[in-house]
Parts: C-alpha cells; sequence; structure tokens
C-alpha cells in the first residue's frame, strides 16, 4: 500500500462514518429573521415586514464601541435616500435577551444621547437572542457592524462590513440600480 492509498482510505472511512460526504454543504441565502422590536420612540415592528423601504439598509451593531463605525455609513444615507425614493435605513443595536427594567434603562440611555426624533424613529434596539439571528443572516462575527440591504421580505439583496468608504458605496448604488429596474 503506497502513502497516499494509507492516507485516504482511512479518511474515508471517517468520513463516511459521519455520514457525510467530502463537499462542504451549501449554502442557504441569508434571511432577516421574523422578529418583534420597538424604536426609540415606543413604535413597535414586526420586522422585516414593518420596513417602511421596499429597500432597507440595516445597520447591525453588537457593541457600543461599534458607534463609530455606525457613524460613517449613517453619514452618506442620505444621499442613497435622495437618490431610491423607495429606500430606507435602519440602526439596529443588536443585544442579548434582558427583563424589561434593563430595556428600559438602556432605551432611555439611548434616547438620552440621540437628539434628533428621527434618528430615534429609526433606531431599533433588538433585545434577542443573538445566535441564531447571526445565523440566519450569515453574520461571523460580533467584532464588526455589517450593513445588509434587505427587503420586506427579509431577502438579503446586498451586504458589506466594517467601516463604510466609497468602494462600498458603489456597490451599494449597483444594489439599489439593480432592484429598481
Amino acid at each position: 500500500m503506497n502513502s497516499v492509498t494509507a492516507v485516504m482510505v482511512p479518511l474515508m472511512l471517517v468520513v463516511s462514518a459521519l455520514g457525510g460526504d467530502a463537499t462542504p454543504p451549501s449554502k442557504t441565502a441569508a434571511k432577516f429573521p421574523e422578529l418583534k422590536a420597538s424604536n426609540l420612540e415606543s413604535r413597535e415592528f414586526n420586522l422585516p415586514g414593518d420596513f417602511a423601504g421596499e429597500r432597507n439598509l440595516v445597520l447591525i451593531a453588537f457593541q457600543r464601541e461599534q458607534q463609530e463605525q455606525l457613524d460613517t455609513w449613517l453619514k452618506e444615507m442620505k444621499r442613497f435616500q435622495e437618490a431610491d425614493p423607495g429606500f430606507q435605513y435602519y440602526e439596529l443595536p443588536t443585544i442579548d435577551k434582558l427583563n424589561p427594567l434593563m430595556r428600559w434603562f438602556i432605551d432611555s440611555g439611548m434616547r438620552r444621547g440621540i437628539p434628533d426624533k428621527n434618528a430615534r424613529a429609526r433606531t431599533i434596539t433588538l433585545y434577542i437572542d443573538k445566535k441564531p439571528f447571526a445565523e440566519s443572516l450569515q453574520l461571523p462575527t460580533e467584532k464588526t457592524v455589517y450593513a445588509l440591504l434587505v427587503d420586506r421580505s427579509g431577502n438579503v439583496l446586498w451586504r458589506a462590513e466594517g467601516t463604510f468608504d466609497e468602494a462600498k458605496g458603489e456597490a451599494l448604488k449597483k444594489a439599489l440600480r439593480e432592484r429598481t429596474n
């Protein structure tokens, strides 16, 4: 028996015993899960159906320290809204499930920190089990922010991560153009 056969036969037996094959499983399309949440103006949402736009950029952050990254996206959103009347955007701080008192405390602090009523209206805090949420959207880490373009059915049409830059802006513009034709 040559050395390749000596390695391959046991490997194939292990793969076979585990019930799998040698090809990686295909990924299903990412989808925004159905959930209930409230914005900082206390309006309740059934997401993704209550997103106002035909195309919605959801900016997802998992950690307070990611606000600077989010702000790079937020300051660019006006130009996308002006170019596409079917476009809306939302900031989604994503936090593990908490009791009502802790949610009130956090939301009150965020409300005080965001003086602009429109910004509060588009900030929807998610108090959820983060692991299945991240898995459904194929978000591999909580160490960065994500920008996902989704429709009201929750289909993810485009994605980026990290700080906004012009290359991401051009890619978003292209994705919006493709969805309006």
